[in-house]
């Protein structure tokens, strides 16, 4: 009788390239869930292969005495972080940055919640979104927008008030 294979973690910080597969197949699906609560559709499979890749970069750093799961999924939220920084548009550079002294599990549901308002907002007219971002996320007065827009203050409160409902119409239902 031979005896049982080491722990996938012990076989990874070994160099051992059938731990590396032997993880994702055990842990890819898991993975790849975790990572659709806040990246979008479009970039899970290639942050999933980026998560994966640093795994076996990052296997010299794994202590195989310690649970092996809790580290490779901070992996894969520092690679879904990573992730939302490049998209432009999906979740601002300086949110991340004001998040990242907190909590991972904290930040990862608030960049998730980010992204959802994002693409929430890129459903709105233009005019509504607009008005929004230029508000909450550029943090202008609506007298302020009014003259960046070119327009009345009271169409900027009337776009703000709109958008604000319609807002929070399609975000029903998205809570993490």
């Amino acid at each position: 009788m031979s005896d049982p294979p080491a722990p996938v973690g012990e076989r990874l910080v070994a160099g051992d390239e059938r731990a590396l597969e032997e993880c994702y197949q055990r842990y890819g699906p898991a993975v790849r869930g975790y990572l659709r609560r806040f990246v979008p559709p479009p970039d899970v499979d290639d942050v999933l292969q980026d998560t994966f890749l640093d795994v076996w970069r990052c296997r010299g750093q794994l202590d195989p005495g310690r649970r092996f799961e809790p580290w490779l999924f901070a992996i894969a939220r520092r690679r879904a972080i990573d992730s939302l920084r490049r998209r432009r548009g999906v979740v601002d550079v300086a949110v991340v940055r004001d998040l990242m002294g907190e909590d991972g599990d904290q930040l990862a549901e608030q960049l998730a919640w980010a992204a959802e308002v994002r693409a929430a907002l890129a459903q709105m007219p233009a005019e509504q979104r607009e008005a929004i971002e230029l508000a909450y996320f550029g943090q202008l007065t609506q007298r302020e927008i009014a003259e960046r827009l070119g327009i009345p203050l009271g169409t900027v409160k009337a776009r703000v008030s709109r958008g604000l409902r319609r807002l929070a119409t399609l975000m029903e239902g998205r809570a993490l």
